[in-house]
């Protein structure tokens, strides 16, 4: 454990990234090799939990006709689908996993309960979070900043395709600065799109620190674990 800064860590996956260049379903390559690096984090002793969205799969707020109860049951379905993916990719890498749910799915996964969780965590397996919060209206974002903040992670990685926090999109603006370092309060003072408001509220409420990186280059989260500069430091 001398080599790594973080003790627990709670991991944001988005969907699409589970997706590759295919842009939609699974991308057996790239989990494997987002999986090998999870694998290598927890075998330095880092306890790890994990949220990844459902984008790959469904968008339901997109959907204009459907009531958006039913869509956010869907996407929540979505995410189950990418959890048991992980969790089979990551056993394929020899790790041990567990996947819980908020949604009740037990012949596929472990209803959630906090207490069970962290305990799951102490013995070293990777815990993998389903289904968001349980409930409609609220984001995977979301979903992911109450499981950092239930389970006491010392950072919520929140994975994404650009390399930290900028001003404004980067991929607009060539002159977007970035951030090495920002407050809860100018996240949501701002607007800066790290999430959504209520997952950013929750965080600066709990004092739960958030790192924003990329996820181009999936040993970004070894990098980070052992103390490497990346990303942007939201606290």
């Amino acid at each position: 454990m001398s080599e790594v800064k973080y003790k627990r860590i709670l991991l944001k996956l988005s969907g699409e990234a589970l997706a590759g260049d295919k842009k939609v379903g699974i991308n057996d390559e790239v989990v494997s090799q987002i999986t090998a690096k999870i694998k290598e984090v927890s075998d330095l002793g880092v306890e790890v939990g994990v949220v990844v969205g459902g984008g790959n799969f469904w968008r339901g707020r997109s959907s204009e006709k459907m009531d958006r109860v039913t869509a956010d049951h869907m996407g929540m379905l979505a995410t189950l689908m990418n959890a048991l993916a992980l969790s089979d990719a990551l056993e394929q890498h020899g790790a041990v996993t567990r996947v819980l749910s908020a949604v009740e799915v037990r012949q596929m996964a472990e209803p959630y309960i906090r207490k069970r969780a962290v305990r799951h965590l102490e013995k070293g397996r990777i815990v993998i979070f389903a289904c968001g919060t349980g409930n409609p209206y609220f984001s995977t974002d979301t979903g992911a900043a109450l499981r950092a903040t239930e389970i006491g992670a010392d950072v919520f990685l929140k994975a994404t395709m650009v390399d930290g926090v900028y001003d404004k999109d980067p991929k607009i603006y060539p002159d977007a600065k970035r951030y090495e370092k920002v407050t809860h309060d100018e996240v949501l003072k701002s607007n800066l799109k790290v999430m959504d408001a209520t997952a950013a509220a929750l965080c600066r409420d709990n004092n739960t620190k958030i790192l924003v990186f990329s996820m181009e280059d999936p040993d970004n989260i070894v990098r980070i674990v052992k103390g490497e500069n990346l990303g942007t430091l939201v606290e």
